[in-house]
């Protein structure tokens, strides 16, 4: 194109030697002469700088490094429709080369593909644009359920204005797009029940706060986006978060947890159910026996039922509980802990570290000692006292606690079950 630009490129797509960018800026940049675009780089390690030069602020980029200035008649502005349909989708007439065969595995199991690797060269993502000043597209797409803005370049304020066109989404995902949560969801989003926000590097704890209150939010994945700390500023030691209410599987996977106070975080969760943590600091092999992590992190959380995509079966969630517990029981009583619950004293840092392990102590529990403990509190003889518990996940059945020398954890008592006292 020649240095003359006859109508406005500012959100042109355009490609320089192979590299694609965004014309964020067209004019003169003094010192030197002529015109220039200035234009944000898909890939930020592209480009030199933010958009300023020599103190002067021309464009706006996501990246420090994402900014270039170009001359026009280097930068080319793209084909006309129909030959991007061939590019694409290979349409022209070419001899058929033969197809290479390869094997990839899905799931667990080899499926043989032939021509898998053209398929994924014509694979691309598309930067989308949205004219700013247009009126609330509200029920635009009134049946959408699923929508997939990966690597589109949108922005979080994008999506909250374009989300009222969208009332019955249920899926959405957002993955590698230097998102940055600016602000609550306020009437919007409120159907969605998965939201993928995978790779978005600028994403903190304090961001992701603002979504906490989506009222159907089941599903939260958040690989890759340099998280390594969590703290839900609403709930003590043993208390439940008001946060992400609905929260049942939430996804970890490669990120910069080191920390055990994460994971005795997550225990504030009250309808988390699946956790994926997979490539952190914390449970990397190596820095720590991988089965010990693992159990660990089965104690810290009561009501996890599958870490890592692998189910917790109960006897697994015993054996972790119980091991959790010896290895830290010198530690408990060096503490101020102590079996006989008048005596039991655990200091602030130690609960703090370890929020899970009284409620783990008391399963522990023999029913025979539960009842001494019961006996001099209601001042009524052990001979006397009957005990059962009722469990929200068994609605209206009583279990009896009948034999006096078995732990509570024998029967399967949880967080969240009743005990019932009769004399």
């Amino acid at each position: 194109m020649n240095d003359t630009l006859t109508s406005d490129v500012t959100g042109r797509r355009v490609e320089v030697n192979g590299e694609h960018a965004t014309v964020r800026f067209s004019g003169i940049v003094p010192p030197v002469a002529g015109l220039w675009l200035g234009v944000e780089w898909d890939n930020p390690e592209r480009g030199k700088h933010d958009g300023s030069h020599e103190g002067t602020v021309y464009f706006k980029c996501r990246h420090p490094t994402g900014g270039s200035f170009i001359r026009p008649n280097k930068v080319n502005f793209g084909v006309d429709f129909l030959t991007a349909i061939k590019n694409r989708y290979v349409l022209e007439d070419e001899p058929e080369e033969e197809e290479k065969e390869q094997t990839v595995i899905i799931g667990n199991k080899p499926v043989e593909t032939i021509g898998f690797d053209s398929v994924v060269k014509q694979q691309s993502e598309n930067k989308l644009r949205f004219p700013s000043g247009l009126p609330s597209p509200t029920g635009t797409f009134s049946m959408l359920k699923v929508l997939v803005l990966n690597r589109t370049g949108v922005t979080w304020a994008e999506v909250l204005r374009c989300a009222s066109g969208w009332p019955v989404l249920e899926k959405l995902y957002l993955e590698s797009n230097n998102i940055i949560i600016s602000e609550r969801p306020a009437d919007v989003l409120q159907t969605v029940k998965l939201l993928d926000l995978s790779s978005n590097q600028l994403i903190d704890e304090n961001q992701l706060f603002l979504i906490a209150y989506l009222p159907r939010l089941e599903q939260l994945i958040l690989s890759d986006i340099g998280i390594s700390s969590l703290h839900f500023p609403d709930a003590g030691i043993g208390c439940k978060t008001a946060m992400f209410p609905s929260l049942q599987y939430l996804v970890l996977n490669d990120n910069q947890i080191s920390q055990w106070s994460f994971i005795n975080e997550l225990d504030k969760l009250q309808s988390l159910h699946a956790l994926s943590c997979a490539r952190n600091p914390l449970t990397e092999e190596g820095s720590k026996d991988a089965q010990t992590t693992r159990q660990f992190i089965i104690a810290k959380i009561g009501q996890l039922r599958t870490l890592n995509k692998c189910v917790i079966q109960p006897e697994e969630r015993r054996g972790a509980e119980l091991d959790y517990r010896k290895a830290f029981g010198n530690e408990w009583k060096k503490a101020g802990g102590h079996q006989d619950p008048d005596k039991d004293r655990p200091n602030e840092e130690f609960l703090a570290a370890h929020p899970r392990y009284q409620s783990l102590c008391l399963k522990s529990m023999t029913v025979q000692k539960v009842k001494g403990f019961l006996s001099r509190l209601l001042k009524v003889s052990v001979s006397e006292l009957l005990l059962s518990y009722e469990s929200p996940k068994m609605p209206g059945r009583e279990i009896e606690l009948e034999n006096d020398q078995q732990s509570l954890q024998f029967y399967s008592i949880e967080n969240g079950d009743c005990l019932l006292v009769r004399w």
